[in-house]
């Protein structure tokens, strides 16, 4: 058994990562609070822009983009959202673990696919099994803005437009609430249903349907990156105030049981010591 410095050691160093865990939980809250408000603003201006397009690729006329046309698939490219820090519970690893499990269903060779990492937890994993890394970003900001991921996004569509990919996904944490994130796998490109549920409004453009059209594109595909990507930072605080709050709990819990312990060596020690100087006085007489 622990002798009762021991216990108290442990006691000791329990409360000080409590402290610890407490504060990781409450700023992971208000980190939280911020993202799901940059996600919310953000959505307006890629659902207007969605209009748009949608409506010029449903109207009468005869307009065409390579973004809205499948073609043979020889390459598809995926676009993985993790994180740069750990301790947010299974973030990571159920997000990387359905995609390698697609991955491997899906292609018999690393030649037809490629992988556009952003996040460190990703990167590291995927380099360690050697697999094909065409773009990678780490270090962002917890509250990124568009500037940040703007060249990974611009390059990632060119890729497509060039024919280096046939077809383009994005994989997230979707945000449902602070206990739930969803594994979510988007088509980004081709966009071939982009009209699917949307209410189209008629617009009057200047210069041309198709000019518009060819501007309006790329700049879409690259806000779903930045709209997946703010929405995988909600879901990354949200695990993380998850996990902390876990922590938290099974700290309190841990005190609680060594409290108990270290009151009952206590209480034997006492007992003994009273033992010995009953025997001793009873020697005595």
């Amino acid at each position: 058994m622990a002798s009762m410095r021991d216990i108290k050691g442990r006691i000791t160093s329990t409360k000080k990562t409590k402290q610890i865990t407490k504060a990781m939980q409450m700023v992971s809250a208000a980190k939280l609070n911020r993202a799901q408000q940059n996600a919310q603003s953000f959505q307006p201006y890629t659902e207007k822009i969605r209009e748009v397009v949608a409506s010029i690729a449903s109207s009468s006329t005869e307009v065409s983009h390579p973004m809205l046309e499948e073609r043979p698939v020889k390459k598809t490219g995926y676009v993985v959202i993790t994180s740069d820090r750990g301790l947010a519970g299974g973030y990571n690893a159920s997000l990387i673990r359905s995609l390698l499990k697609t991955i491997s269903e899906r292609h018999k060779s690393p030649d037809e696919y490629g992988i556009i990492v952003i996040g460190r937890i990703g990167r590291d994993l995927f380099k360690k099994r050697n697999l094909p890394i065409i773009q990678e970003i780490t270090g962002l900001a917890d509250q990124p803005d568009f500037n940040d991921i703007k060249n990974l996004a611009k390059t990632t569509v060119e890729m497509f437009s060039d024919g280096v990919f046939d077809e383009l996904y994005v994989w997230y944490n979707h945000f449902v609430s602070a206990l739930t994130q969803e594994v979510t796998e988007s088509k980004l490109l081709p966009l071939t249903n982009i009209a699917e549920g949307v209410t189209t409004t008629a617009y009057e453009y200047e210069p041309s349907e198709q000019a518009i059209l060819e501007r309006l594109l790329p700049q879409y595909a690259e806000s779903l990156i930045f709209g997946a990507l703010l929405d995988a930072k909600a879901s990354e605080f949200g695990a993380r105030m998850t996990a902390m709050s876990a922590a938290t709990d099974n700290a309190t819990a841990l005190i609680d049981d060594l409290t108990l312990i270290y009151n009952r060596a206590r209480q034997a020690a006492i007992t003994q010591e009273i033992t010995e100087i009953v025997g001793g006085a009873a020697a005595l007489e």
